[in-house]
């Protein structure tokens, strides 16, 4: 499906950088809850929200840390609240539907398929780490695997979508995941119209390349016609370059410090809402208009901020 307008994803802060690669990720409920309403103002539509442990920085799947923030962002803006599934690769299932549970958000994310997810890079370089777990943490995913079974994925289609009415931004890295995305609504288990976020650049799935873009788009229309709203997240330097592209191409997109902590080469994004400015720029400059919450609901047919849990 096309849209005159283009819904603008931001996800916050994620589980893949730590609080030593930038000193602008938010990770403390008060820096979520600004930098969230902040990204609103600036032109985002959908909120992509993880936890993190107050403390330290590292990533959470406490219901109580979700619900330090969910309620102030409810009540600051009117976002669209999409609640990760997917937490950390360290967690186990029950551990990364504990917020999500407890919120019956409107969306949540769903990664269409188990993966090698790479971050052990971004810890090459010797730097003063902030916390004793970030490095450790960065370095363990290149002996780890992300597992979302069939089976994941059923439990979590069943539970938060039959059972709380939520919708699905479908995470997919790689050409395999729209298949597997396929088999889920040949079962009746994703209904349309259902978002997909194709996600280049991340280390064990498809790479940056526009061939890649164009590909995943052309395979995604092949399978599932005019019943999907596509969008494109593109990994660090890959973000804007691929929205761009993606954006001319009919899509939404999604940025955010979750994604990618740089808003040009060698300069740091203070904030996520200087990357939702960029990318509204980039859009509006196009020709294209941004979509508002009260449109993003309505695109994705979504239960509506009343039926949540927060």
């Amino acid at each position: 499906m096309t849209n005159k307008k283009v819904i603008i994803s931001c996800a916050v802060t994620g589980s893949v950088h730590t609080p030593s690669l930038s000193p602008y990720l938010p990770y403390k409920p008060e820096d979520i809850i600004q930098q969230s309403i902040e990204a609103v103002e600036a032109g985002a539509s959908i909120l992509h929200l993880h936890a993190r442990d107050p403390n330290d920085g590292r990533p959470s799947p406490k219901a109580d840390d979700y619900m330090a923030f969910l309620p102030a962002i409810k009540g600051g803006c009117d976002a669209v609240v999409n609640i990760t599934t997917g937490g950390s690769p360290v967690m186990s299932m029950e551990q990364r539907l504990d917020g999500a549970i407890r919120a019956q958000p409107e969306m949540a994310s769903l990664n269409m398929g188990s993966m090698n997810f790479g971050m052990f890079p971004m810890a090459a370089n010797e730097r003063d780490w902030q916390f004793d777990w970030e490095k450790p943490y960065l370095l363990g995913s290149e002996d780890m695997v992300f597992k979302n079974t069939f089976k994941d994925i059923a439990y979590i289609l069943q539970t938060l979508g039959e059972g709380f009415g939520t919708r699905f931004e479908c995470e997919c890295y790689d050409i395999s995941h729209l298949y597997t995305l396929a088999h889920f609504v040949d079962r009746g288990l994703i209904k349309p119209p259902f978002l997909v976020q194709s996600i280049f650049g991340i280390l064990g799935g498809i790479g940056g390349d526009v061939q890649n873009l164009m590909f995943m788009k052309e395979t995604a229309d092949r399978l599932f016609g005019d019943q999907y709203q596509w969008s494109i997240l593109g990994a660090g330097p890959y973000q804007m370059p691929l929205i761009t592209h993606g954006a001319l191409m009919g899509g939404n997109v999604r940025v955010g410090l979750e994604d990618n902590l740089w808003l040009g080469k060698g300069q740091l994004a203070t904030s996520n809402a200087a990357l939702v400015t960029k990318a509204r720029t980039i859009i509006e400059e196009l020709g294209y208009e941004i979509a508002t919450p009260a449109e993003a609901r309505e695109i994705l047919q979504l239960k509506g901020v009343d039926a949540v849990n927060f």
